[in-house]
């Protein structure tokens, strides 16, 4: 047998490779536990983090809040989820933030101003509209409002509802034909058409203090039909007997609705002696001189400051009626008949009321069809009367002399801040020198206010 040469190494290598064997093997499983992805280097969250997980988690369940620190309850606001149930969250949160993100998270354009600078009433208030906006009489739960009323009853102040939808009308002549094949012996009547009976919600708000209301229906498109703007007499009997109820009610709108002098007087008689409305709006409606009339006695019975019939069909009778409660009110400041018929019998009535009332501080008299006989009396209510500051009288046929007599009656007025006499006809440079006497007398209203600041309520 060959025995290996001197200095000959080959004999030691293979001594080497357990060692080696043992280093690989080492190096191999540190390796891989480093690269376990399982593996984590994260601390163990304090037990406090995880007592507020499990709250957050479990909040619908367990609503555990007001016996927590409240760098605690800041935590727990932070994280919950907007889309928990009111029920829970309603009586419970009154975290503005919290509110906050409930709102901007469901609504593009969120201006709290508008909203007495609270979130949470924003929220409420604007949920509760929609709610009304998508109610179906017959096929909607009436549920979803009466469940609701108990959770914002303590945060709604106003509502505005702008579409009333209808009951879904049925195909008659398919049901017929259903009925026909049961044997039923029942008549087919037609559809009522009544809305939402707003009664119940509304008497059950201590706080409502504004209601903006349209009964008719936003873009029907190609499903349009006159019966989707039908306020009912049966919708205008409800709707009086819940304003009556609503004791808080400030300011009422009624407007693009179809009220026409039935309704009005409706209406009226239910307002009559209000304790607390001091606005009245039904522009846009079908109201003519008896339901001005009607609306003549109200002026008298009530608080009222603010009163718009802007766009309704009221002539001299109605006027005349408007203006014999004036010229006795002591209430009303503001007053708009825009784009009724009033002509000059109406116009001149008003007219001899403002020569006597001593509160009334703008009138809007726009779109009457007014001639010169009515400014001819108006320069003498702008030479006696010290208290009206804003007149409009834009689009009637006041003529040159009719605007030269305004001008002389403004000679010696210092309280005629706004006179509006576009599209009047009183002619350029007439309609300029009544501008710089109105500007002259606003300027002094604006030094006045600067030197003599309103005292601050205490």
């Amino acid at each position: 047998m060959q025995q290996p040469a001197a200095g000959d190494r080959s004999t030691a290598v293979p001594s080497l490779y357990p060692c080696q064997a043992s280093l690989a093997a080492d190096l191999y499983c540190t390796h891989r536990v480093i690269e376990d992805p399982e593996w984590s280097l994260a601390t163990v969250p304090h037990l406090t983090e995880l007592c507020l997980q499990h709250i957050v988690h479990n909040f619908e369940k367990n609503p555990i809040l007001d016996r927590l620190l409240p760098q605690h309850q800041r935590k727990v606001m932070d994280r919950l989820s907007t889309g928990l149930p009111l029920a829970v969250t309603a009586n419970l949160i009154s975290d503005e933030d919290y509110w906050k993100r409930c709102c901007t998270e469901r609504w593009q354009v969120c201006d709290i101003s508008n909203y007495g600078d609270s979130w949470k009433r924003m929220f409420f208030e604007r949920h509760l509209e929609n709610i009304l906006k998508c109610f179906i009489p017959n096929s909607t739960d009436p549920n979803q409002v009466l469940e609701l009323i108990p959770l914002c009853k303590d945060y709604v102040r106003k509502l505005e509802v702008d579409q009333f939808l209808p009951p879904v009308q049925v195909d008659q002549k398919e049901e017929r034909d259903d009925l026909s094949d049961t044997g039923s012996d029942f008549g087919f009547g037609a559809v009522s058409m009544h809305h939402y009976d707003l009664g119940v919600l509304i008497t059950a708000l201590p706080h409502l203090e504004e209601l903006h209301l349209t009964y008719g229906v936003k873009d029907c498109g190609m499903n349009f039909e006159w019966n989707l703007f039908n306020f009912t007499h049966q919708d205008c009997c409800n709707l009086a007997v819940a304003v009556k109820m609503c004791h808080n009610l400030k300011v009422f709108k009624l407007t693009r609705s179809k009220v026409d002098d039935d309704k009005t007087r409706l209406l009226v008689r239910h307002l009559l002696d209000h304790p607390c409305l001091v606005e009245l709006n039904l522009s846009h409606n079908l109201i003519r001189d008896k339901g001005a009339q009607a609306v003549g006695k109200l002026i008298n019975r009530s608080r009222l400051e603010t009163l718009d019939l802007c766009n309704n069909q009221i002539h001299h009778l109605g006027a005349q009626a408007l203006a014999q409660a004036l010229a006795e009110n002591s209430t009303l400041t503001s007053l708009n008949l825009r784009l009724n018929c009033v002509e000059d019998k109406g116009g001149e009535a008003i007219g001899r009321a403002l020569l006597t009332n001593t509160t009334l501080k703008s009138i809007h008299l726009g779109s009457n069809n007014l001639c010169e006989p009515t400014a001819t009396l108006f320069s003498q209510v702008l030479a006696q009367n010290a208290t009206l500051a804003n007149i409009n009288f834009s689009c009637n046929h006041l003529g040159l002399d009719g605007g030269k007599q305004l001008l002389d009656g403004l000679a010696d007025n210092k309280a005629l801040t706004e006179f509006d006499l576009r599209l009047a006809e009183v002619g350029q440079e007439t309609e300029y020198l009544i501008h710089q006497i109105v500007w002259a007398n606003r300027e002094a209203a604006r030094l006045g206010s600067l030197q003599h600041p309103p005292a601050k309520p205490l």
